[in-house]
């Protein structure tokens, strides 16, 4: 071995005596012991060494001085005391000073604060390991899996914690990190259109009992008491053959109008319309009047010109609840009729009108219960008319369908948050959908940069103590 790290504190650390120990040992009598046994023991000998590792690092960042300034302020020493964080390999111990402001208040540790230690507690990489990991599941099934991958193991309640207070960082500064994510893309030069869409679902609550009322009755019937209505948004990049190229997803807790999520779908569209103003531009929604008034004062406002279009498969529901009143559901007659008038509206010009004039021509010939279900679906297609250009979308390879944002729907908040038994509170439930909405924008990375920096502050020790 090298005499240069014959001195080095590594080299005396239990951990690495430990490890070496076993290494030898293992290579002595390798084959008395159980593959799976060995690897195991490997894992949390290693994992040890990591976490030494870390301790001696991290105590290179401690602060030993009369009095320190963090952000203009002046604290003094208070004194010395131990204090465990948590690595990827597991937790370790550090003996770090505690600082207090001249003129009173909260403690400082400047050690954690030149680290970027998380939360008083994560390092920062543990910390994005165990965000994401409480992003995709449930605090109690990340926790499982952590004790099987060996190395840090944060109680339940401490990885439910970690996402709500990375949210309330995020969104005191939510627009401007935005904005800093969109500044960082670009516009790919194959870029051919731009998708619009918001939908939203409904995700069981522990505060704020009871659906929102609906004010437009073409909408969705409420959901049950309990539910509240999560906002979903995309805004998607396509090339000339219609396939995507990039998706931006966003998810709002509950809020009147979905204020905050209108604004974030309208910012990501300027910033790429004001790069690219050629893009074609479509607007894609169920039959919700409060979407179409947004897209329309939407256009105004950007200036731009924008297809609108009713997602066409909600309109072949409304379409087949007709045909199912006319001839029965789930009839020969109904499913055959459907399919005719389906490929009618979806391929050919001015096909609203036909299937419009063959559900009236089928509404005179009824009475009762019937009558007043075809009127009620042709009440639906004579509103939205104007937004069911199907053939003229098809022909320049544009999408007929909302689905990457009923994917957002289903992927982003349905997937997460509406599990058996769940049960949001507003700040939990905004947590889980900002940490989902930057992964599946593919925005994770950059995301993260923006949050740990906030963990971050430069201590300078000035040269004179006042």
């Amino acid at each position: 071995m090298s005499t240069r790290y014959q001195d080095s504190p590594f080299l005396s650390s239990e951990a690495f005596e430990a490890l070496c120990e076993f290494v030898q040992d293992r290579l002595e009598h390798g084959s008395e012991v159980a593959f799976a046994d060995f690897e195991a023991e490997l894992r949390e000998k290693v994992s040890a060494l990591e976490s030494d590792l870390l301790r001696q690092q991290l105590q290179r960042y401690d602060v030993e001085a009369e009095s320190v300034e963090i952000e203009g302020m002046r604290f003094r020493r208070k004194h010395r005391s131990k204090e465990r964080y948590c690595g990827l390999a597991g937790e370790f111990e550090v003996e770090r000073w505690v600082y207090v402001p001249q003129g009173g208040g909260r403690s400082v540790c400047p050690m954690e604060l030149k680290a970027g230690i998380v939360e008083g507690f994560f390092t920062p990489r543990a910390a994005r390991v165990a965000a994401q990991a409480v992003a995709g599941t449930t605090p109690k099934e990340a926790r499982e899996l952590f004790v099987e991958l060996g190395g840090m193991c944060p109680s339940t309640s401490t990885l439910d914690r970690l996402p709500k207070r990375l949210s309330e960082r995020w969104e005191e500064r939510r627009e401007e990190f935005e904005s800093e994510l969109r500044e960082q893309e670009t516009v790919p030069h194959e870029a051919a259109a731009l998708l619009v869409s918001i939908d939203g679902v409904h995700v069981p609550m522990r505060d704020g009992g009871r659906a929102e009322k609906r004010a437009d009755k073409e909408k969705r019937p409420q959901g049950p008491a309990g539910f509240r209505e999560v906002g979903c948004g995309a805004v998607a990049l396509l090339d000339d053959s219609g396939d995507r190229l990039q998706t931006v997803r966003y998810a709002r807790k509950p809020e009147k109008n979905k204020a905050t999520l209108k604004s974030q779908v309208e910012d990501e569209l300027e910033s790429i319309v004001k790069v690219r103003p050629d893009l074609k531009v479509v607007a894609l929604a169920d039959g919700a009047r409060e979407n179409w008034e947004y897209f329309g004062a939407l256009a105004q406002r950007q200036g731009v010109s924008v297809i609108e279009a009713v997602d066409f498969f909600h309109v072949c529901e409304r379409l087949k609840q007709a045909l199912d009143a006319y001839y029965g559901e789930q009839s020969a007659e109904s499913k055959s009729h459907f399919e005719q008038l389906k490929v009618l509206l979806e391929e050919t010009e001015n096909g609203d009108d036909r299937v419009i004039r063959a559900l009236a021509a089928r509404r005179d010939r009824s009475s009762g219960w019937r009558r007043k279900t075809i009127e009620a679906q042709l009440k639906y297609f004579r509103r939205y008319r104007d937004k069911m250009p199907y053939k003229r979308l098809r022909d320049q390879n544009l999408p007929i369908g909302s689905g990457v944002v009923e994917a957002a729907c289903k992927t982003l908040v349905s997937a997460r948050l509406k599990r058996s038994g769940m049960a949001w509170r507003l700040c939990g439930l905004q947590a889980i959908a900002t940490l989902r909405s930057l992964i599946q924008s593919e925005r994770w990375s950059a995301g993260w940069e923006l949050l740990a920096a906030e963990y971050r502050s430069e201590v300078r020790t000035p040269a004179r103590v006042a």
